[in-house]
């Protein structure tokens, strides 16, 4: 139900997934609202597609713990339940982030040594993709987390784009080890200290650069980047439509650098990679833009498809228990305020 044209572009991209994939999906939510959705479709193997009613739905503008509280029976509560019981093998939702972070760490739990979720963004660079880590499940953290976050972002990085060895780069805002904060100059020592290829700090500037195939900072930091990207490609797309789009000559300029713009768009489009995996919580999740459109929907299911084939989640939790000793060196690693979920971003 969730997303900015949900159910709708949901059902679609659901729908088609599971006549790509060799897999079966079930879509939860307000049952008329889907059956509605389904009849545009005519004909659907029901052996592959089945409807779980939830008759509440968490709103983008609703504080999420609150909303959970008071709406048992929506319907990201009712999907992550469906995971949790082994009815369905890993969770989507392009709905509430804030919402989706907490049912799936309810559902879930954590995975043992992860104090903290993190959502792992795809972002194109010169060469292959890079994961940027943590773009918005957690804003307050400590040295150990971005570390944890470091080890998860490695293990997708793996997986997702079979990178064997990723270099680690920490966001900060200046290259030396003594630039930055409190909590970057802290986590700077662990991630040299760890069993990671870590080059150092790394620049604004050098997120899309392919220095580095991990990136890693807070929840906070690593959302304001995210938006800011997307909104300069926005509007760097709007700037060459309206440059290519005035004389004969710049129309004539434009059709010939059609399929050079077309490329251009399909490397920053966030629909081609689907959604943005939650590492740490001890079930397969992943977080759709609010703008998912049918084929980003088809593309993050496919992504769920794949890492619970591949079991993801066990190999994460493998690569966590290696990282511990480094991990419980952070100087507020044994914190006690350190477990839990922090205040994701919606």
């Amino acid at each position: 139900m969730g997303g900015d044209e949900g159910p709708r572009d949901v059902v679609d991209g659901a729908l088609a997934a599971t006549r790509h994939f060799d897999l079966g999906v079930a879509l939860v939510g307000g049952r008329a609202a889907l059956e509605a959705e389904l009849a545009r479709h005519g004909e659907v193997d029901r052996k592959h597609v089945r409807l779980v009613d939830a008759p509440e739905v968490v709103r983008m503008d609703e504080s999420p713990s609150a909303a959970l509280k008071r709406k048992p029976g929506a319907s990201i509560t009712r999907a992550a339940e469906l995971v949790a019981r082994g009815d369905a093998s890993a969770l989507f939702s392009a709905g509430h982030t804030g919402a989706t972070v907490m049912a799936a760490h309810g559902a879930f739990g954590m995975l043992p040594g992860v104090d903290r979720p993190a959502l792992a963004a795809t972002i194109p660079t010169r060469g292959q993709p890079a994961v940027l880590v943590d773009v918005g499940a957690s804003v307050d953290c400590r040295p150990a987390h971005l570390l944890q976050f470091a080890v998860m972002g490695c293990m997708y990085a793996r997986v997702a784009f079979g990178i064997e060895t990723p270099r680690v780069g920490l966001l900060s805002i200046g290259e030396e080890p003594t630039k930055g904060n409190e909590l970057t100059r802290e986590a700077h020592k662990l991630l040299r200290s760890a069993l990671l290829t870590f080059i150092g700090n790394v620049e604004g500037r050098d997120v899309y650069g392919g220095k580095a195939d991990v990136i890693v900072c807070d929840g906070f930091t690593g959302n304001v980047a995210l938006k800011i990207s997307e909104g300069l490609v926005d509007a760097m797309q709007g700037f060459l439509n309206e440059e290519l789009s005035g004389t004969i000559t710049e129309r004539l300029g434009s059709m010939l650098t059609r399929r050079a713009h077309r490329h251009f768009r399909m490397r920053m489009d966030y629909s081609e990679y689907g959604g943005a995996p939650l590492l740490g919580v001890a079930g397969v999740t992943i977080v759709g833009h609010g703008r998912s459109s049918a084929k980003a929907v088809r593309n993050a299911v496919a992504m769920a498809y794949r890492f619970a084939a591949n079991n993801f989640i066990s190999r994460v939790e493998r690569e966590i228990a290696a990282a511990a000793p480094a991990a419980s060196t952070s100087p507020r690693g044994g914190d006690a305020r350190a477990g839990g979920v922090g205040a994701p971003h919606k």
